[in-house]
């Protein structure tokens, strides 16, 4: 096996497992949560802890990665991710609840984006849409197979048992990282990968420019569906295990599709996936409250899922394109901390319309939100690819 391969294989599985225990918890840290004393507000500060440290951490550990290498790094931030999901057995009250959201998102800024920024590097030009689709599949299996895992294990066993496994999982992430993945560092796989560059240099790549603004949208508008749908379900008598298998199936059908899109992202119009994608999502998430039980509730949110899954290769393909420019580490650092501060935002906004209207409105105002990004993207790029005619055009 060559080490590109080796290095593409190991990170999958290692990426899988660390996922895998992210996802055990999904559908049910809203009702510890809940259970500790949280209001909506609470619950929107306790899932924009986890964004905060995240997106502050995020540029600087991938510029770091880009000049110092990307194994140490992912290493350290798997090992705390172990260390972080036994302390959440701890807390007792939402502020300690709050502190362990914080750490452990320091561990994942060190974890998923600088893996994807090693996969990036080994990506052939022309074929990154399908690369990273493919790789995208480690994150959403796991996050699609935890939900329902969490949700047998909670039952069978009990909430702690949850952690117990999390714990176990990013532990064993830890030592295959350890022992089976080499050091690469940048441009080793791909030349053309420069280092890094000054912040001013990607909002001065106009796609660059689009992918973020439309990142941000997007993301306060989606960012807390995944923190309110296991509060709404229970008030049209959807079970925990029943939020398990409607959080999974949305995540599944983001994984099996990653590939097929994947492979018409690199042939066909990225900008038209994403603004495809971006609009069938949030006219999903507008009707959610229409849905007063579980199948119709199943059905919007894995349409939600295919939108997602048919916008996402794209906006990793042109992520991946910037990043021969201004560094791998740093494209998908700034992307990722784009998304980062939407996702910060997304469980406060939604967390006050809940407290101060109601569940329901939270997922209107999201879905509006996330219409207001696919227009605005739709438009730079319409202006974006007119300023690059004009330019073409003689004299």
């Amino acid at each position: 096996m060559n080490t590109a391969k080796r290095i593409y294989n190991v990170l999958f599985i290692s990426v899988f497992a660390t996922m895998l225990g992210l996802g055990v918890v999904s559908p049910l840290l809203p009702i510890y949560a809940e259970n500790l004393g949280a209001t909506g507000i609470w619950l929107g500060i306790i899932f924009s802890a986890f964004a905060l440290s995240r997106s502050v951490f995020m540029p600087i550990i991938g510029r770091i990665s880009d000049r110092r290498g990307r194994k140490w790094i992912i290493l350290i931030g798997m090992f705390a991710y172990a260390v972080f999901s036994l302390a959440y057995l701890i807390v007792d009250n939402v502020y300690s609840l709050t502190a362990v959201r914080f750490a452990h998102g320091i561990a994942s800024a060190m974890v998923v984006p600088i893996a994807m920024a090693y996969i990036a590097d080994l990506s052939e030009k022309g074929k990154e849409g399908s690369h990273m689709g493919n790789f995208s599949i480690s994150m959403f299996l796991g996050l699609g197979m935890g939900p329902l895992l969490g949700g047998f294990l909670n039952d069978g066993f009990g909430m702690a048992s949850v952690f117990y496994v999390m714990a176990a999982l990013s532990a064993f992430a830890t030592l295959l990282v350890a022992v089976s993945l080499p050091e690469a560092r940048p441009g080793r796989f791909a030349p053309q990968s420069r280092e890094t560059a000054p912040a001013r240099e990607i909002f001065g790549l106009p796609v660059m420019r689009g992918v973020l603004i439309f990142t941000l949208i997007s993301a306060l508008g989606r960012g807390g569906m995944m923190v309110f749908i296991p509060v709404f379900a229970p008030l049209v008598a959807i079970s925990p295990s029943e939020v398990g298998i409607i959080l999974s199936v949305n995540t599944f059908l983001m994984a099996f599709l990653q590939v097929p899109i994947g492979r018409i992202t690199d042939k066909g119009n990225k900008v038209a996936l994403i603004v495809i994608g971006s609009a069938v999502a949030a006219v999903a998430l507008a009707v959610i409250p229409l849905s007063r039980s579980f199948w119709p509730l199943l059905v919007i949110t894995a349409i939600i899922g295919v939108g997602g899954a048919i916008q996402q290769p794209s906006i990793m393909a042109l992520t991946v394109d910037a990043g021969r420019t201004i560094g791998m580490g740093t494209s998908m650092g700034a992307y990722n901390t784009t998304f980062g501060i939407g996702m910060i935002l997304a469980p406060l906004i939604g967390g006050i319309f809940m407290d101060f209207i109601s569940i329901d409105a939270v997922f209107y105002v999201s879905g509006a939100i996330s219409l207001l990004a696919t227009v605005v993207f739709a438009v730079m790029m319409q202006k974006s690819a007119r300023q690059d005619v004009g330019k073409e055009s003689p004299g």
